[in-house]
């Protein structure tokens, strides 16, 4: 009879043990936070990240293996996933030069998760080429888009310019995707410079092939697009620069423009910036910026 006791109590034990500890995951995490992740390596396209490891709160014994998500923050319980381990270290190959990301880790496993690690900010390594910003209008709502570009040789090989291309990332507020991109002066020429506007209809929006035919973009619609800027000619030695490219952009008809939720808008300072949300690449291979960092 005594045995049958034991027994008898031994199975409630557990049994509350494993109800509190539901109840206790279901309150919260189950598993520690991991450490702020940490650069073991800075390279151009390449970034190698540790962190402290993660362990099961209360009794291990039965817990499963621990996974780790690397992710930029994006928002509230928004981000953008750069990859997974079962280490505590990884490398990224993913990632745009000369850019400033900020990275977290999160655990997770099957029956549990973790909080997410405070972010880290990280800028890579330069790549063969960065570009400097420098914002002329003060007002982000009036007619016109007005800044100064600036393209440097970051890399130890002479950089042919019409490998280079450089794109102004932007949203066209309203559906209105007119654009008339100018280059006001250019220190190489605004003869070498050319430039291409380019936006993107959301999923999901109607077409113009629609029957009837409704407004093309739908009017509110944001539609994210671009200016692209490329060479026709130009060398550019190790750490030699184009010099200033002054752009100016304005509507067909010269209404107002609200730049302020264009990725690459930075509000004016009156001084030169590097603007990682200016992308850049060099022979199609990004090198420097990224809008989603």
């Amino acid at each position: 009879m005594s045995a049958r006791r034991v027994t008898a109590a031994v199975a409630v034990a557990a049994l509350a043990s494993l109800l509190a500890i539901t109840a206790a995951r279901a309150d919260g995490p189950a598993i520690s936070t991991p450490g702020s992740p940490v650069v073991v390596a800075n390279e151009p396209h390449q970034l190698t990240l540790a962190w402290t490891p993660s362990t099961w709160i209360g009794d291990p014994a039965a817990e499963q293996p621990i996974n780790y998500e690397v992710q930029v923050p994006l928002g509230p319980n928004t981000y953008r996933w750069l990859g997974t381990t079962t280490d505590t270290t990884i490398t990224l190959t993913d990632l745009a030069p000369g850019t400033t990301y900020r990275i977290a880790v999160a655990a997770r496993a099957l029956g549990g998760y973790s909080d997410t690690s405070p972010a880290a900010t990280v800028r890579t390594a330069d790549g063969r080429a960065t570009v400097s910003y420098l914002n002329l209008d003060w007002s982000p709502t009036n007619n016109q888009i007005q800044h100064v570009l600036r393209v440097t040789n970051t890399g130890t090989g002479r950089l042919d310019l019409t490998t280079v291309r450089v794109r102004y990332h932007l949203r066209f507020e309203g559906g209105n995707t007119s654009l008339v991109p100018n280059c006001d002066w250019a220190a190489l020429g605004c003869g070498t410079i050319r430039q291409t506007v380019q936006f993107f209809i959301p999923p999901g929006a109607p077409s113009a092939l629609s029957t009837p035919a409704p407004p093309y973009p739908p009017p509110g619609t944001p539609v994210p697009g671009w200016v692209e800027l490329t060479f026709t000619d130009g060398v550019l030695a190790p750490g030699a620069s184009t010099g200033p490219i002054q752009l100016r952009h304005h509507r067909h008809g010269w209404s107002d423009i609200d730049e302020r939720d264009d990725p690459s808008w930075l509000a004016a300072t009156g001084q030169w910036t590097g603007n990682d949300k200016i992308t850049l690449d060099v022979d199609g291979v990004r090198e420097f910026g990224d809008t989603y960092a």
